[in-house]
């Protein structure tokens, strides 16, 4: 007679290994805002692992706009976007987005995670080749993997491998249909930035289309924080794609997509993630409308973000710390050993600061490290009591 299988044991299994191996997520929680200085899990500490750079899900302007929107719009949309979920204030924010990233159009969805999802997978079908940098984010992957395009990765920011790869693209037989180059913008784990202007001059030679994901980037980068686009001067001929998220620096929550009017329009006909899910609560595009207008018209949140970065860095750096390939606001503490990333995170936050280790398998085995991201709202004040905070742990576990 057959033994019955249990059909679900494999969770709780699966999940004794990652707590075995220390790989599971253990939840803080945070008691009210996301600002500079919070409380997590009942400890008033100084925040210094949120993607609200500019401090803007604070921002007098965007809350308001929010509060009025459900006033005026009610708590949700009652529908997905292509069925009764069309709210003016959706339209308006997509025509604001595109003015600000200097687009002929924009497209917003649920998430960033949802844009990659859905786009990707459209863009390049069997017959395509699909070109990634090996360390693009997690939802780009998963986007990748849902196409049944062909793949191939080139080794990160190496735009000599990159050229190599597209080289060889062109020896296939039969002739791919089209090729998808993506990149990151920002890598959310490095703070680097991927070199944009050479990846998209190789690009071109090639006839391939390019797709950058500026989740980091937005709010950050470029003029008036409009991203890595804007940062080094390119057009829209140059990137075809460019995909960003309203939860970093914008400080609400959603994905979206600039690019061509084309693009657009194919994109809402085609992306399952958008056409079947619900559209955001008009609270979020409402405050999402307030946070571009923000960007437009108060520069200094994108200027106090940068000299709370070279502030923080160059007092980090001067501690005796590693902050490894960083070039943003994206600060890296570089640790070593996962085990000592988890005990220099937990003293941190003894002292009242909170910061988080980034282990492996995120990252190599010998490459464990604090990861900070730096707020425009953050005080000199408050970064001294950071660095301070960081060298007497270092010191404590002697690794300064």
């Amino acid at each position: 007679m057959m033994t019955k299988r249990d059909p679900v044991s494999f969770m709780e299994e699966e999940y004794r290994a990652l707590v075995e191996r220390e790989l599971d997520w253990k939840l803080r929680v945070l008691g009210g805002a996301s600002q500079p200085r919070c409380n997590v899990d009942g400890r008033d500490v100084l925040m210094l692992c949120s993607n609200n750079y500019l401090n803007l899900s604070n921002h007098p302007k965007v809350k308001d706009a929010a509060i009025t929107a459900i006033r005026s719009h009610g708590a949700g949309s009652g529908s997905v976007r292509p069925i009764a979920g069309n709210m003016d204030l959706h339209a308006e924010l997509e025509t604001r987005l595109a003015a600000f990233k200097r687009a002929e159009a924009s497209l917003v969805y649920q998430t960033g995670f949802a844009a990659n999802a859905g786009l990707i997978p459209q863009l390049a079908d069997s017959g395509d080749l699909i070109v990634s940098d090996e360390l693009n984010h997690g939802s780009i992957i998963d986007g990748v993997r849902l196409s049944k395009a062909d793949r191939a990765v080139y080794k990160h920011c190496d735009h000599a491998h990159l050229e190599e790869v597209l080289a060889n693209a062109e020896e296939h037989s039969p002739p791919y249909r089209r090729i998808l180059l993506i990149t990151d913008g920002v890598f959310s784990m490095d703070g680097d930035i991927a070199p944009l202007d050479h990846i998209s001059g190789i690009a071109a030679d090639h006839g391939a289309m390019v797709y950058v994901d500026d989740a980091h980037g937005e709010g950050v980068m470029g003029e008036g924080g409009r991203g890595i686009v804007s940062h080094f001067g390119l057009n829209r001929d140059d990137v075809h794609v460019e995909m960003g998220t309203f939860s970093k620096a914008f400080g609400v929550v959603g994905g979206h997509v600039s690019g061509s009017e084309s693009l657009v329009k194919f994109a809402l006909n085609k992306s399952r993630t958008w056409l079947l899910s619900g559209s955001h609560p008009p609270a979020v595009a409402a405050a999402c409308i307030a946070a571009v207008d923000v960007l437009e018209t108060e520069p200094q949140h994108v200027k106090n973000l940068w000299l709370n970065t070279d502030y923080f860095r160059r007092g980090i750096q001067n501690a005796g710390f590693d902050t490894g390939k960083s070039q943003t606001p994206i600060v890296p503490i570089m640790i070593g050993e996962s085990a000592a990333a988890k005990v220099f995170s937990r003293r941190l936050y003894d002292l009242g600061v909170f910061a988080l280790p980034i282990v492996h398998p995120m990252v190599s085995k010998d490459s464990a490290r604090i990861r900070t991201i730096m707020n425009a709202a953050l005080t000199r004040e408050e970064l001294d009591e950071a660095i301070l905070a960081f060298e007497k742990v270092g010191s404590e576990l002697k690794l300064v």
